[in-house]
């Protein structure tokens, strides 16, 4: 790719780039970033004299602003990660189905599935009538009982189309009203709003002053497919983000949620110029879509 990038740029394939910044998937520990720049160094010498390594999260937040800021993904599974103005990085989630992944499209659906087995069972009484959840888990795993469900918790799993009853689970909050599916979608939002509590937690004054106190107030940016389910989510996130776990924790007085118009590559870009002492003239504000703002 890099190879690629210089033959479009005009410049010799055979010289390396002052430094070039990665933002790649896994990147979260500097032990893998260490590891993965003395690869680059060692099987291509001649592609940069400095690298700047990071995880995507870390890429995104890079794209939207230069001061640092909050990634939350809710997609298959969800993530939030702060970046702050000294390059600090904090994480609540991304651990995974087996022990997260709360406020995900797989959380939804299991919450989904859970509800119906929980009232079945006896175990615990739903809050709301189950008959249409349980009508879209049986149509979207094509089974006619429960016990059906055991190939696809087992044998057959795949996390996808596991969550892929998240969607389902929407139509049916936003189109035809059921109580349940609009509940699970509530939890949901008040889950991935708290994310955003827990990182902020870490939070000194300096970078309250800079991400939490600026004239926009915290800037969220939302990754993943489950956002375009926003409306489901609002009055759970505005629930979530709100709570206190004490009176001294640092609030949330004033935020917006906003989109990437441009791939995570322009921060990544930004992140490896600096590296090699440059600033390069990106205008943020043109970088992000603001799509929601609340202030408390």
């Amino acid at each position: 790719m890099v190879t690629e990038a210089k033959r479009s740029a005009g410049i010799d394939v055979n010289k390396p780039l002052a430094s070039l910044g990665l933002s790649l998937s896994g990147m979260e520990k500097d032990e893998i970033q260490k590891k993965a720049i003395s690869t680059m160094f060692s099987k291509y010498p001649g592609c940069s004299e400095k690298y700047h390594m990071c995880c995507d999260t870390v890429g995104a937040i890079a794209t939207a602003s230069d001061k640092g800021g909050i990634v939350l993904i809710s997609g298959t599974g969800s993530n939030c990660q702060m970046l702050t103005p000294n390059g600090q990085t904090f994480n609540c989630g991304g651990w995974g189905h087996m022990i997260g992944d709360e406020g995900s499209a797989f959380c939804i659906s299991h919450m989904a599935i859970k509800t119906v087995f929980n009232a079945e069972d006896g175990l615990v009484p739903p809050q709301h009538d189950i008959t249409y959840v349980k009508k879209l888990v049986f149509e979207h795993f094509k089974i006619d009982n429960l016990f059906g469900m055991l190939d696809h918790f087992y044998a057959k799993f795949d996390k996808a189309y596991y969550s892929g009853l998240c969607k389902a689970v929407a139509v049916g909050a936003l189109e035809d009203k059921d109580p349940l599916c609009q509940h699970l979608f509530f939890l949901a939002g008040e889950l991935l709003g708290r994310h955003v509590k827990a990182v902020i937690q870490h939070m000194d004054q300096e970078c309250q002053e800079t991400l939490l106190r600026s004239s926009k107030g915290l800037q969220i940016i939302c990754v993943g497919a489950v956002w375009q389910s926003w409306n489901l989510l609002k009055d759970g996130f505005l629930t979530g983000i709100s709570c206190s776990p004490s009176n001294t924790a640092v609030q949330v007085k004033r935020f917006s949620l906003v989109k990437l118009r441009e791939s995570s590559a322009i921060g990544a870009a930004a992140l490896g110029a600096k590296t090699a002492g440059y600033t390069l003239p990106i205008d943020y504000d043109s970088m992000v879509e603001e799509f929601f703002s609340h202030e408390f």
